[in-house]
């Protein structure tokens, strides 16, 4: 059996810029990966103060979530990015669409108060296959 993640982009709605869809149809999965809201916490190294280097950090560990299970980028069907701060919309973006290259999932993002105060980001996701 193989999965498919279809693209929803109704034309009733403005067109989806950036690296998401606005929603995402999932057939014949086998399989669902539910990660946790990652954050950009490495189990050797201090959390970095930079924004970009947090992102993809981030980035990172919801990967070896992935990873764990098998999976990557391109099994991503949805993600929701909590930012601390509107002002990282921008470089969120950039980096968000360097980590997804083509692939489209539904992408949330919300503008939040981060569980610790260092944290500028923390990123969840569902992953299909």
């Amino acid at each position: 059996m193989t999965y498919a993640i279809q693209p929803l982009n109704p034309p009733i709605l403005p067109a989806a810029t950036g690296s998401y869809t606005h929603g995402a149809l999932v057939t014949g999965v086998r399989r669902a990966v539910f990660v946790s809201g990652q954050v950009p916490w490495d189990r050797d190294e201090p959390i970095p103060p930079d924004f970009a280097d947090q992102c993809r950090l981030t980035w990172r560990n919801v990967l070896a979530v992935l990873a764990e299970a098998d999976m990557g980028v391109r099994n991503l069907a949805s993600v929701r990015i909590f930012l601390a701060d509107r002002a990282y919309r921008t470089i969120n973006g950039r980096i968000r669409e360097e980590v997804l290259g083509d692939h489209r999932p539904a992408i949330t993002i919300v503008i939040a108060t981060i569980y610790a105060e260092e944290w500028l980001l923390e990123i969840e996701a569902v992953a299909v296959d």
